[in-house]
């Protein structure tokens, strides 16, 4: 099976900062620097929506408007963990927050359907 545990959400007031963690592991996700990763979040009541997301090499990230310039996605390979760091945080930032696996041959990286395999999701609670 396929494991995506995020941690690192929690409560904080706007202006403030943290860094998201998504640990990969399962037999069945094959090698973690082989695929493309990426975050969505969900405040409740809306869809989710897609937040950045990077290769699996590191070398091309993608961000959504919203969060361009403000958060930065990145990976360790060795460590089998993407990281999503978040920088000047706003309360419309309250979300939970997934970290999802890019499908293998998707050529698309910000939208839902290509992504295959998600973690639970860890919540962000942004204060004024």
């Amino acid at each position: 099976q396929v494991q995506l545990v995020e941690s690192g959400g929690a409560s904080v007031q706007a202006g403030g900062s943290l860094r998201l963690s998504c640990s990969a592991s399962g037999r069945s996700f094959g090698s973690f620097e082989n695929n493309g990763m990426g975050w969505f979040r969900q405040a409740p009541g809306n869809e989710h929506e897609f937040v950045s997301s990077i290769t699996a090499d590191g070398g091309r990230t993608y961000y959504g408007d919203s969060v361009r310039g403000r958060f930065t996605i990145s990976r360790d390979n060795a460590k089998n963990t993407l990281y999503l760091q978040m920088n000047s945080l706003k309360v419309e930032d309250t979300a939970l927050y997934y970290c999802a696996r890019v499908r293998p041959g998707s050529s698309t990286y910000s939208l839902m359907r290509a992504f295959d395999y998600w973690g639970q999701g860890t919540q962000v609670t942004v204060s004024s």
